[in-house]
């Protein structure tokens, strides 16, 4: 018997070493990021309101991003808050469509758990940044500091339940059941499924196919399709591709939209890239499409944790549908033009 509870303790007690070194292995880790930025409208009028920076020849604030990540074993947990206007640009648009800066309360990112059942399956639930696009609402995950009208069209974000299961490093499968977008409290219970498949032919090329089918945050039963995908060719060159299309409410309306990313880096500090885009709002009712054709060209320079990103844009609405001013402010106007600096701290 006491052979029998030196052995019991004994294993008790390399259990719990061998717990404190994995929990010893995998601390809290705290990144995020911060930024800020000066945007000048060449037609002296805040045009181009793409979701945030709508200002107009002013210094402004983006955002302070905090996000922690903790792993014990096979479980994990993600919480993600940002402070500041851009972390407000996934809101719902005012009656006028304009997207309400003002508010610089702290908006939640990411805020989920997951469980690593075995080494190719896993799950995850709560409230998680969407699996939808190629933008993302952190600046410093996209090259472009201002965000493509692909990103604007959502979803942001999907709070709910899914499983992921890799059948190879190639491939893999998700497929969630989720609350309606951009909720994390449903009013309508859940009443969306989404589902993405990775694949991955060749080394640095990664694509993902997505689908989501549920009710938007508008009330609207909505199905959305969509492509990303990346292209590391070298060291040097780098494409990626972002093409989606969207279907809502019995009409049918939505959008259809494509955006193109090739980026060329001079040296691991200095790139350059760019961004062509293509997109079509469709009419409600009968209404004819809209659409806009946008192209900017950014670089990024860093230093440190710092990153500079000196940006030229410029975008034609030939159906006058995005309410581009000249510079008297009152006459609509086709094309809109502007430059801003930003500054984006990594940590």
């Amino acid at each position: 018997m006491k052979l029998k509870s030196v052995l019991t303790l004994a294993s008790l007690t390399i259990a719990t070493t061998t717990f404190a070194q994995e929990a010893a292995e995998a601390p809290l880790q705290i990144s995020g990021s911060v930024d800020t930025y000066f945007k000048y409208d060449f037609a002296k009028s805040p045009n181009i309101k793409t979701y945030f920076a709508s200002e107009q020849n002013s210094v402004s604030i983006g955002m302070i991003d905090l996000a922690l990540k903790k792993t014990t074993g096979k479980a994990s947990f993600v919480g993600e808050l940002s402070f500041g206007p851009r972390g407000q640009s996934q809101s719902i648009p005012n009656a006028d469509g304009a997207y309400d800066e003002t508010t610089n309360s702290f908006n939640i990112q990411n805020l989920y758990v997951n469980y690593a059942f075995t080494d190719k399956f896993s799950m995850a639930a709560g409230y998680m940044g969407t699996f939808v696009g190629y933008e993302v609402i952190s600046p410093a995950a996209n090259f472009n500091y201002s965000t493509s009208y692909l990103f604007g069209a959502g979803p942001f974000q999907n709070a709910g339940i899914k499983g992921t299961y890799a059948f190879s490093d190639k491939v893999s499968l998700m497929l969630g059941l989720f609350n309606e977008w951009n909720q994390y409290t449903a009013s309508r219970g859940v009443s969306s499924v989404g589902g993405q498949l990775m694949v991955s032919p060749v080394e640095g090329w990664t694509a993902y196919i997505n689908g989501l089918h549920g009710l938007d945050g508008y009330g609207n039963y909505s199905t959305v399709v969509d492509l990303t995908t990346t292209y590391q060719i070298n060291e040097k060159v780098k494409i990626g591709l972002n093409a989606a299309n969207l279907d809502a409410g019995s009409d049918k309306f939505g959008y259809t939209g494509v955006a193109l990313y090739p980026q060329y880096a001079f040296t691991p500090s200095v790139a350059l890239g760019a961004r062509a885009e293509y997109m079509n709002f469709k009419g409600i009712s009968g209404a004819p499409d809209a659409s806009v054709l946008s192209g900017t060209l950014s670089a990024n320079i860093k230093a440190g944790g710092l990153t500079f990103i000196p940006e030229v844009r410029f975008d034609n609405d030939k159906d006058l549908s995005q309410g581009f001013l000249k510079s008297d402010g009152i006459t609509a106007t086709k094309s809109a033009s502007q430059f801003s600096l930003a500054a984006v701290y990594t940590f």
